[in-house]
């Protein structure tokens, strides 16, 4: 859980910054963007959601990296995330496997799947843990197995932004 507290923590920083500088701004009209639109950025990205798909395994280190970082970083940020593992990413869901991935200068990929099961939602896919004969009992506590149907109903939800890696 560290990890979750360290990127909560930034966020939390970016966020007072981002309203200090935000306290400051104003326009030729002499109104605050709020006053303007009637809304805050924050109110509109705390009604989406995040969907990120990875489809690569250790092979592919940067993306795996960068699929559980943002899917991590959104979840901190209070974003609802579902992260999707595909093909041989699915491996990452097996407890003990995130472990042994590493990647110089990046968060141990286990402390970024531990935020996201406590933060978001963790799905394997239906076929791929299938051909790799895993269920859902050889997967670490929170992750689920669903398929194609529920990835399409969350992609396409209202508000739903869809990342593929």
């Amino acid at each position: 859980m560290l990890a979750v507290d360290g990127l909560a923590e930034e966020v939390e920083r970016h966020d007072a910054t981002q309203q200090e500088q935000d306290d400051h701004e104003g326009d030729e009209d002499g109104l605050h963007p709020e006053d303007r639109t009637g809304a805050t950025v924050l109110g509109m990205t705390s009604q989406r959601s995040l969907v990120v798909k990875l489809t690569e395994g250790a092979a592919s280190a940067e993306k795996v990296n960068q699929a559980f970082t943002v899917a991590a970083t959104a979840a901190a940020s209070g974003v609802p995330v579902s992260l999707w593992l595909t093909g041989e990413a699915v491996w990452f869901a097996v407890p003990g496997r995130a472990s042994s991935f590493s990647l110089e200068l990046a968060t141990p990929l286990e402390e970024l799947l531990d935020s996201v099961v406590a933060l978001g939602t963790l799905t394997v896919c239906t076929q791929c843990a299938a051909r790799r004969a895993l269920t859902a009992s050889d997967l670490v506590d929170g992750a689920r197995v669903a398929g194609a149907a529920t990835f399409v109903e969350e992609s396409l939800a209202e508000g739903a932004q869809a990342l593929v890696y």
